[in-house]
């Protein structure tokens, strides 16, 4: 009988005497250790894993299962999104002037950070830790080095797809510029700790480290980490953005603004144009960058025919998939099971899709698309944008909340206003970013284009969701040049230039009060998003040019 090497009790014939992940972490180890940061007498600490060996790691402590063609099934438990409302900048001298403090960006005390530090220290003591050196940025003249400290090992999967790995030689001279802690098992006390909840996510920039507990979402820490770059770069005159970017064969960049669920990393991730990014990027003099080496798409009804580059990537190793459903006798997936959540997330590599651009960086935008997913169904499917309009849109930031990416969302999208499309990672005035727009826009003559992926017909529960064969119908157009010679007719309502024709698209979509069965209804409700926005703006208006204001609706009430 042929023995079963898999089970045997002693070491497999081709296994060496030595325990290879003790023997990665030797090799991979920081003089900058631990130590030197405070954190004392824990147990084994592996340092910078690969990915195969953080696998085998994972699965021995049953973190997460193996799927059909190697991807890694996770849970997060009770948070599948982020907890917006428990993130806390520290107020010190050096922030108390500079963050746009409000309910985005709450204050935590020195006090009280230095007494949860303290608490998540000696949590820490005799607990078996992963560590996993990066960049962020793919500029190297503003590449941010940084430290991810996690308790579980699916997690150092995460940071090592989600950002930039140094050379292996570099590692053992690493010294981190940012150092972020995430025990999903630690429990803030908000009586001891001046929370909110037994969930943190606290940033000390003057300490330049970043504090997680009680959640084992992923994205706190991606979202962490650009909150960073958010607040350090435009000291530098480096505009932070959470678009996304790609290029076409002519070398024309374009990027893509937009909240999650509104189509950045979908539309990015195209055969015929190499992606740059996904999600977050810098604009410098010197172009575009990347701040990641990976992507984190939505996975939720994920389809082969409609989005197939990223569909390739939950059959792939190295994918760390959270809260998709798994067939546990056949490994098989159900990417339209939101049984657990909506937010379903797919954590890879960039090189994952085939035709990424790997340097991460490129020429300054020749294009630039606001995406929003307009819930009320009013708006058209695509615009072109004025100066004006454009700073107006950029700073009013329009778009639905959808389902699932933030704790305490429900199955309906939210109309909601999210300043520069991401003011939850904004840490200083939107004013500030809006400027550098706007003068990198002059600077480098960029035309600006809005998109709505949201609905159609009537609003959510009504209408249909624009499909999305017609908005990449559009945005090729735009993209291509094609749509800078069609004639425009102006929106009554928005006061936006609407194209009278688009190759692929009917000319019914593009008038979103043809689609809609009464047309008085429309009008109430585009009357509605319109004094919405007006009464959201008002929070600007004593900050901006006066010609910003004619960006505005021109029908209200």
């Amino acid at each position: 009988m042929t023995q079963n090497i898999f089970f045997q009790s002693s070491p497999p014939p081709w296994s060496n005497t030595i325990d290879p992940t003790i023997s990665a972490t030797k090799l991979n180890r920081s003089h900058y250790n631990l130590e030197q940061q405070g954190i004392l007498n824990t147990g084994n600490v592996y340092w910078n894993l690969s990915t195969p060996a953080l696998y085998e790691e994972a699965i021995r402590r049953r973190e997460g299962v193996l799927a059909h063609l190697g991807p890694l099934v996770v849970r997060t438990g009770e948070h599948t999104g982020r907890s917006a409302n428990d993130k806390f900048i520290v107020q010190e001298p050096g922030t108390t002037n500079q963050v746009w403090w409000g309910k985005i960006n709450k204050p935590l005390s020195e006090e009280h950070f230095n007494t949860l530090h303290a608490r998540m220290l000696a949590y820490i003591q005799g607990r078996e830790l992963f560590v996993q050196d990066s960049y962020a940025g793919a500029d190297a003249a503003y590449r941010l080095g940084i430290r991810v400290i996690t308790e579980t090992a699916w997690h150092s999967i995460f940071v090592r797809n989600l950002f930039l790995q140094p050379p292996r030689e570099a590692l053992t001279t690493f010294v981190p510029d940012f150092t972020i802690i995430a025990l999903p098992n630690f429990h803030a006390d908000p009586e001891i700790d001046g929370t909110q909840s037994d969930v943190c996510i606290v940033l000390n920039f003057a300490r330049k480290l970043i504090l997680i507990g009680g959640t084992s979402y992923a994205g706190e820490i991606k979202k962490s980490v650009f909150t960073v770059l958010n607040y350090l770069l435009p000291q530098h005159h480096v505009l932070p953005m959470h678009c996304a970017a790609n290029v076409g064969k002519s070398g024309d960049l374009a990027i893509f603004f937009g909240l999650s669920g509104t189509g950045k990393t979908t539309l990015s991730a195209t055969s015929h144009r190499q992606l740059i990014g996904d999600d977050e990027h810098g604009w410098s003099d010197r172009g575009i960058f990347n701040f990641e080496g990976g992507c984190y798409a939505k996975l939720i009804r994920l389809s082969p025919e409609a989005e197939p580059e990223i569909y390739q990537t939950t059959q792939r190793f190295g994918t760390i998939l959270e809260n998709v459903i798994i067939d546990h006798l056949s490994g098989e997936l159900d990417l339209y099971d939101a049984s657990i959540t909506e937010n379903t997330r797919g954590a890879y590599p960039i090189e994952y899709i085939h035709n990424a651009n790997l340097t991460g960086m490129g020429s300054h935008p020749k294009n630039i698309i606001f995406l929003t997913a307009d819930a009320l169904g009013v708006l058209p499917p695509i615009a072109r944008l004025t100066h004006e309009q454009a700073m107006y849109h950029f700073l009013s930031g329009y778009t639905a909340k959808v389902a699932g990416t933030e704790k305490g969302l429900g199955h309906e999208p939210q109309v909601v206003f999210s300043a520069c499309f991401g003011a939850p990672f904004m840490a200083r005035h939107p004013s500030v970013y809006a400027n550098l727009l706007g003068r990198k826009i002059e600077q480098y003559q960029a035309k600006v284009w809005l998109i709505n992926t949201g609905w159609t017909g009537g609003p959510f529960g009504i209408g249909d969701r624009i499909p999305i064969k017609q908005t990449r119908a559009m945005l090729t157009a735009a993209l291509s040049g094609e749509l800078d010679e069609v004639p425009t007719k102006l929106d009554p309502v928005f006061g936006l230039h609407v194209p009278i024709h688009c190759p692929g698209v009917s000319d019914e979509l593009l008038t979103p009060r043809l689609t809609w069965s009464d047309p008085v209804d429309y009008d109430q409700n585009a009357r509605k998003l319109a004094e919405m926005f007006v009464e959201n703006f008002q929070q600007f208006t004593d900050m901006v040019n006066p010609e910003v204001l004619r960006g505005s609706p021109l029908a209200t009430g």
